[in-house]
């Protein structure tokens, strides 16, 4: 396996490769990687010839006041698993080298930004938006690889796709869970023990959710009411139901509509989110 620093290496090999024919997947990543991550290099690796993994922690998508200076880095034990799972290159540039100086080009990708995650943390999808299609133009990939966990970002990076006319075609993996349904996240590291245990209840939220959509129920208040009542624990940014499609809410889903369930919630210093679609 390949490691690579730099994003005009990263462009020649990516460029040979393409000449060579081959296929190129990529997972974008801050690193910290878990087996959430695993699942798409993995899904990478069986669908195309190259897979890159890109390690880099952006600064541009975390607010003033969250978590960038100690968000994990574990970048050797990074680099052994994506190795392991099938990963052909690793991509890990600099932050002087990803915004030069004098770098000032931003994408905002419309009202996707600005809801429920994108109004909670003002800035974050533009920071995001903008990392993506500065990480496709490094790596220039055939396939690009996200897990649902993250169901609001999978909107807005299809949405810039499809807006920018970018030649890739983005793939959503399922979540990957702990064994009592709490999404691997880089984040879980912040939990204590007993937090851990507690963090489960988001995963018991959605499941009761969908058990009053199940039971025929399409009225929105009905369905978040249901999610409300499992998150008592939890500083609640939201726990809502929306339209999978647009993150629309009316007041009541259309007997044919894919609905999304989305929570965000703190547990001590920690903020976690989680989805389930039905």
């Amino acid at each position: 396996m390949q490691i690579i620093h730099s994003v005009q290496a990263m462009q020649a090999t990516a460029s040979m490769l393409r000449e060579q024919s081959a296929s190129i997947g990529c997972i974008p990543t801050m690193g910290a990687l878990h087996d959430g991550h695993a699942s798409l290099i993995t899904a990478s690796s069986q669908e195309n010839t190259a897979t890159v993994v890109s390690i880099f922690v952006n600064p541009t998508q975390f607010g003033p006041h969250e978590d960038y200076q100690r968000y994990p880095r574990t970048f050797d034990a990074d680099v052994a698993l994506a190795e392991r799972h099938g990963a052909t290159h690793v991509f890990a540039p600099s932050a002087d080298d990803m915004y030069p100086k004098g770098f000032e080009t931003t994408i905002n990708v419309g009202r996707l930004s600005t809801i429920l995650e994108g109004e909670r943390r003002p800035g974050h999808f533009d920071g995001v938006a903008t990392v993506v299609a500065k990480l496709f133009q490094a790596m220039l990939p055939h396939r690009a690889y996200f897990g649902q966990k993250d169901f609001q970002q999978t909107l807005v990076i299809k949405r810039m796709v499809a807006d920018l006319n970018i030649p890739v075609q983005v793939k959503i993996q399922p979540t990957v869970r702990e064994a009592s349904g709490l999404a691997m996240s880089s984040r879980n590291r912040y939990l204590s023990a007993e937090e851990r245990t507690i963090a489960a209840s988001i995963y018991q939220a959605l499941e009761a959710g969908k058990a009053i959509v199940e039971r025929g129920s399409r009225v929105r208040t009905e369905i978040e009411q249901a999610m409300h009542g499992q998150l008592a624990d939890f500083d609640v940014d939201y726990a809502v139901a929306a339209t999978a499609e647009a993150l629309s809410t009316p007041e009541q889903f259309s007997p044919d509509e894919q609905i999304v369930l989305l929570i965000a919630a703190r547990l001590g210093t920690t903020r976690l989110i989680d989805n389930t679609t039905i």
